[in-house]
């Protein structure tokens, strides 16, 4: 494995080892709602490229992001093609929803807290895929150590063009805000297992 200790230190705390026995309980919704965030993500770097044109750095990094994010969903599906699978419309989770609302509306504001979001889900998937690994079956296990490369960059992608659209401003306050909202998140309870909701207590639904 890569070393996460930089996202670690990033974020504000570990994925609750009740989630992981969550998501042992659901393998094929986790494989399922996983396939979502990687079409989510890919489509999320593309929206960038098409509202914010003038940034040569960004376009460049978003394109390879978007890539990459397909790739993967490619993979995902493949795997649920192999092990039978079906791919379902299912409900998202609350996380991203849920932290960007506190994105501004105004420009630059929008952009920096928008790449800042970005930055913490990258951040947050690369640290759950680490914590799955241990415990799964040796394909998707060496599938989701394949993943951490390219997950931390694509944080460190975002956390770069975020500092980069505040220019001289510091973006630590602005972090710091949606790190303690994405704790909260991390940390509480949800009704449903999704890749990036919080813990699910007792019985739960799938749909």
């Amino acid at each position: 494995m890569i070393d996460l200790s930089e996202i670690k230190a990033f974020l504000r705390c570990e994925t609750p080892d009740s989630w992981v026995d969550n998501a042992l309980q659901h393998p094929a919704l986790m494989l399922l709602d996983h396939a979502n965030c990687e079409k989510k993500a890919a489509s999320t770097a593309i929206h960038l490229m098409y509202r914010y044109v003038s940034d040569f750095e960004l376009l460049n990094k978003m394109s390879r992001l978007a890539r990459e994010e397909l790739r993967h969903f490619e993979q995902v599906i493949a795997i649920m093609e192999k092990r039978g699978i079906a791919y379902e419309q299912i409900t998202a989770s609350r996380y991203a929803a849920e932290l960007r609302k506190p994105v501004r509306t105004h420009e630059p504001g929008r952009l920096i807290d928008t790449l800042i979001v970005g930055a913490i889900i990258e951040a947050r998937s690369c640290e759950r895929f680490a914590k799955l690994a241990p415990h799964l079956d040796d394909e998707l296990q060496s599938f989701y150590v394949s993943l951490l490369k390219s997950e931390a960059r694509h944080f460190k992608d975002y956390l770069t063009l975020a500092q980069k659209a505040a220019g001289s401003d510091s973006i630590e306050d602005r972090v710091n805000e949606f790190l303690t909202l994405e704790r909260q998140l991390v940390e509480g309870g949800d009704s449903e297992f999704r890749f990036h909701s919080g813990p699910v207590a007792g019985k739960q639904a799938n749909g």
